[in-house]
C-alpha cells in the first residue's frame, strides 16, 4: 500500500521534506519540518520513500507494521512536546497548536469543544464515551500551559452517555461540563464563547478576546499522548458514513494511519451502497468533494459518500455563509446537478473583515427573503444555500 502525506496539513506554508526517494523510514520518524508557520510531519508507517515533491511525500508501506513508533524527543516543556509532535487543530483548519497555546490567559478559561456539530460525524463523542480521562488530562495540560484557572467541556445534552462519562471523570472543581444548544453550528468557536461564557465576539475576533482558548476533543487527546507517551501525530480518528454498506448512520474508526487512501476505509465498511454519488471529506455542511485516492490528513474528520446529484438542469442562485459551504463548493454542487448558476450572493449577516467574509452571529440565521428575491430577479428558478438554519 502507498501512503501519501501532504506537506501542507495545517495553516501556513508547506513543510520541507527531510527524506528523499529510496530512504527507509520508520513509523513516527520526523520526515518534514515547517518553514515558517506550520507543524512537523511524521511517517505514519514503516516503509520506503517512493517519491517526494513540493506537495507530498509518498511512502510504500511494508507489509509488516509493528505497533512501536519513533517517539518525539524527551522534554519537560509541554509546549515543546506539542510542537515536536506536530499537533494541529484536528477539528478545523489545522492551526498549529503550539502557536495557539503560547499565551498567558492570566486565570482565564480553556474550553473543550465536544459539540460534534456536523451530522453523521461521531468519532469525538465516541472517544469521550470510552476515554474521558484522556480528554480531562489534555484539558488540564492546556490549562497549565496557558495559566487558565477554569476548564469547561462544551457538549450537547443529547450526547447523554458522553456527558455522563466525562462528568464522572471531572474529579476537581476547576473543570465542569456545560451544555450547548442542539443547533448548527454550535461547534463554531464564537458560538461556544457566546453560549459558555456569555461573551459576544465580533466577526474576526478570536476567543483570546474573551480570555479563553477553545480546543477540539481530538486535539486534547493528541496533547495527552504527546506529553505522556511522546507520540507524534501519525493517526486520525474518523467517521465513515452515507452510501456505504455497513456505515449508513456512521461508523467510527480510531487511530487511522495518516496518509492512507480514503477508499481503504470505505472498503472496510463493505464498499459502496448503490446508487451513490461523490465522496465528501469532512461533514455534510462544510465538507469538500474528493476522490478515492485522497489521503486522510491531520484534519480529516469524515469520509461520507453521498447520493447521486439530482439532475435538475435548472437555473440556480447561490447563497453562501461562513457557517456552511462557500460559493466555490456550492457552485461545484450546482455543476454536478447539471444546473446553471445565474447569480451568487451571501447571507445578509456576512461582513468583510480583513479580506474575509465572516458571520455576525453564527447559528442565528436572519432569514433570507430579500436574498431569495434578488436571485429570483436574476433568473434563478431554485436556490442552493450554505446558511446555518434556513
Amino acid at each position: 500500500m502507498k501512503i501519501s502525506l501532504p506537506l501542507r496539513q495545517h495553516i501556513g506554508k508547506p513543510c520541507k521534506p527531510l527524506v528523499k526517494e529510496g530512504d527507509e523510514v520508520k513509523k513516527g520518524q520526523l520526515i518534514a519540518v515547517p518553514e515558517g508557520l506550520g507543524a512537523n510531519i511524521h511517517s505514519s508507517v514503516y516503509g520506503k520513500v517512493e517519491k517526494t515533491t513540493n506537495e507530498k511525500i509518498v511512502i510504500k508501506a511494508d507489509k509488516e507494521q509493528p505497533k512501536e513508533y519513533v517517539k518525539i524527543k524527551e522534554t519537560n516543556d509541554y509546549l515543546e512536546a506539542i510542537k515536536e509532535a506536530g499537533i494541529v487543530g484536528a477539528g478545523g483548519a489545522g492551526f498549529p497548536t503550539h502557536v495557539k497555546l503560547d499565551v498567558d490567559l492570566k486565570g482565564g478559561y480553556v474550553i473543550a469543544n465536544a459539540a460534534e456539530c456536523e451530522p453523521i460525524l461521531s468519532h469525538n463523542i465516541a472517544f469521550v464515551e470510552e476515554n474521558p480521562e484522556i480528554i480531562i488530562k489534555g484539558l488540564k495540560y492546556v490549562m497549565e500551559i496557558t495559566n487558565a484557572s477554569k476548564g469547561y467541556i462544551a457538549i450537547k445534552p443529547k450526547y447523554k452517555k458522553a456527558a455522563i462519562s466525562i462528568a464522572k471523570a471531572c474529579k476537581e472543581g476547576d473543570i465542569e461540563v456545560k451544555f450547548l444548544p442542539d443547533m448548527y453550528p454550535a461547534g463554531d468557536e464564537r458560538v461556544i464563547i457566546r453560549e459558555i461564557l456569555g461573551v459576544e465576539l465580533k466577526p474576526g475576533q478570536l476567543p483570546l478576546e474573551a480570555n479563553a482558548v477553545v480546543s477540539n476533543i481530538e486535539t486534547l487527546k493528541n496533547i495527552t499522548l504527546a506529553i505522556e507517551e511522546r507520540k507524534p501525530v501519525i493517526t486520525k480518528d474518523i467517521t465513515v458514513g452515507g452510501r456505504v454498506l455497513n456505515a449508513r448512520k456512521g461508523k467510527v474508526f480510531f487511530d487511522v494511519p495518516i496518509g492512507i487512501p480514503v477508499k481503504e476505509y470505505i472498503d472496510k465498511c463493505g464498499g459502496y451502497l448503490n446508487p451513490h454519488g461523490e465522496i465528501v471529506l469532512g461533514g455534510p455542511f462544510t465538507g469538500e468533494g474528493s476522490k478515492e485516492n485522497s489521503p486522510i490528513t491531520k484534519t480529516t474528520g469524515g469520509i461520507l459518500v453521498s447520493m447521486p446529484f439530482p439532475q435538475e438542469k435548472e437555473k440556480v442562485g447561490v447563497i453562501a455563509c461562513e457557517c456552511g459551504a462557500q460559493e466555490e463548493r456550492l457552485e461545484e454542487i450546482a455543476v454536478g446537478m447539471g444546473a446553471e448558476v445565474v447569480a451568487t450572493t451571501k447571507c445578509k449577516r456576512m461582513k468583510e473583515v480583513n479580506g474575509r467574509y465572516r458571520c455576525e452571529k453564527p447559528g442565528m440565521c436572519p432569514g433570507q427573503a430579500e436574498k431569495v428575491l434578488y436571485l429570483k430577479n436574476q433568473g434563478a428558478q431554485a436556490i442552493i444555500t450554505g446558511t446555518c438554519e434556513d
